[in-house]
């Protein structure tokens, strides 16, 4: 039985990548704490969201969360490339965190 992939879902597709379940975890951990930052209410200004994952492939997150005002507003710009591919795509942040959940839920060890 081939092992899970992630499946990150964008406006008009979708990319899928293997990752692995730590490294997925560890995304998952740092988008909740950019989450809890994005809460309502006054706040200060914030630093930008950033992580980077080198292995197979390279896979960069980025998102300024001084422009969006909840984290249901919130987009983050996915850069994914390998030697012959490049992919650079908006998301939806509650999109990525869903897509992460559905893949660590199907993973769970």
């Amino acid at each position: 039985m081939p092992e899970p992939q992630l499946t990150l879902h964008f406006d008009g597709g979708a990319v899928t990548l293997n990752l692995g379940w730590g490294t997925t975890r560890e995304l998952q951990t740092r988008l909740h704490d950019l989450v809890a930052q994005l809460q309502p209410g006054p706040r200060r200004a914030l630093p930008p969201f950033e992580y980077r994952y080198t292995g197979d492939i390279f896979l960069e997150l980025f998102c300024n969360p001084n422009l969006w005002p909840s984290p249901f507003a919130a987009k983050i710009l996915l850069s994914v490339r390998d030697d012959r591919l490049r992919l650079s795509q908006e998301l939806l942040l509650t999109q990525l965190l869903a897509d992460l959940e559905v893949y660590l839920q199907s993973v769970s060890p």
